[in-house]
């Protein structure tokens, strides 16, 4: 049964057909349903007990982002995300949450640093205790506030979706010795600057943050048969 309507704004109803894409998607995405599989209308429609109708809508709009190629015998056959598609993603991701931060740091009040500084706190917390399910979840938190604290609708949707489409690949990373410390280190050092009012070097470490979580991940050793 379909289950998944978190990735949509709460103003807006989803239809039957964007109920059954979010949740393709997710799977997709998680790696439930792996690059090179094919989606069947009728056996998916059995599986989520809806029509055949909605289904095909569904793939039509995965199509469209990219993520199901339809092939010569008109089979939907799942690309999934590449490498050169994180390579962008990380590459966007600088950009925009650099700019992010850069806002964010024009913009925060007193009561919003807090919010940051609560967040680090309990990933320092959550550290002692070696426990990285929470840290990771207070990672997302953490960046999804400075989207929010930037004034900025655009880059706040924008980057809520980049994250979303590499949040299996973001968690993979985290998991990886010692990075988790070090992002937090980083974090600290984007919250101090952002509650200091400063911009510029509020950019320059968010840069620098993506960029060492990039190469964290792309240096995994076991990093091209988890991509599959």
């Amino acid at each position: 049964m379909i289950m998944n309507q978190k990735h949509h704004h709460p103003d807006q109803p989803l239809s039957l057909s964007d109920r059954v894409f979010e949740e393709l998607e997710e799977k997709i995405l998680s790696g439930t349903i792996k690059s090179g599989e094919h989606l069947i209308e009728l056996k998916l429609a059995a599986e989520m007990g809806v029509s055949r109708t909605p289904v095909r809508e569904a793939i039509r709009m995965l199509e469209q982002k990219g993520f199901v190629q339809i092939t010569p015998n008109r089979t939907a056959q799942v690309v999934g995300i590449s490498m050169q598609d994180l390579d962008d993603i990380y590459d966007m991701r600088m950009r925009l949450e650099g700019l992010a931060s850069n806002r964010a740091a024009l913009h925060i009040t007193e009561e919003q640093v807090k919010e940051l500084t609560d967040i680090l706190d309990l990933q320092e917390f959550y550290h002692m205790k070696n426990s990285i399910e929470p840290i990771n979840e207070l990672d997302s938190q953490f960046h999804a506030k400075i989207f929010e604290y930037s004034n900025s609708r655009t880059l706040q949707h924008t980057l809520t979706d980049l994250h979303h489409m590499i949040q299996r690949y973001r968690n993979i990373s985290f998991h990886t010795s010692g990075r988790a410390k070090l992002a937090i280190r980083e974090h600290r050092e984007i919250l101090e600057a952002i509650a200091k009012h400063d911009p510029v070097l509020a950019e320059e470490l968010t840069v620098k943050h993506i960029a060492k979580a990039k190469e964290n991940l792309f240096q995994l050793p076991d990093f091209a048969s988890v991509k599959k």
